[in-house]
């Protein structure tokens, strides 16, 4: 798997919008990262996802998280037990 998820970061990289993506696991415990996004920003991450799926009814939707600024935004949303952001630059 761990070879997969490096594909999956340099794949995201890729993308000429996107100056850093960050996966963690359910403790906020870094999968791996890469460009902005860095191994010290896997707790907080976690646990944006979590609060904003606490304000939900329905416990099997999950929802994304939008960090927006002048320079760019932060996407952050989990799927199962992997929790993912991307950092957008502004267009």
């Amino acid at each position: 798997m761990e070879s997969t998820l490096e594909q999956h970061l340099d794949d995201t990289m890729k993308n000429p919008a996107v100056v850093g993506v960050l996966c963690t696991d359910q403790q906020g415990h870094s999968l791996g990262c890469r460009g902005s996004l860095s191994d010290e920003h896997g707790g907080v991450v976690s646990v944006l996802a979590k609060q904003a799926a606490a304000l939900l009814k329905d416990p099997t939707d999950s929802p994304t998280v939008c960090l927006e600024s002048d320079s760019g935004n932060i996407l952050v949303r989990s799927h199962g037990s992997i929790t993912v952001a991307v950092h957008k630059i502004a267009s």
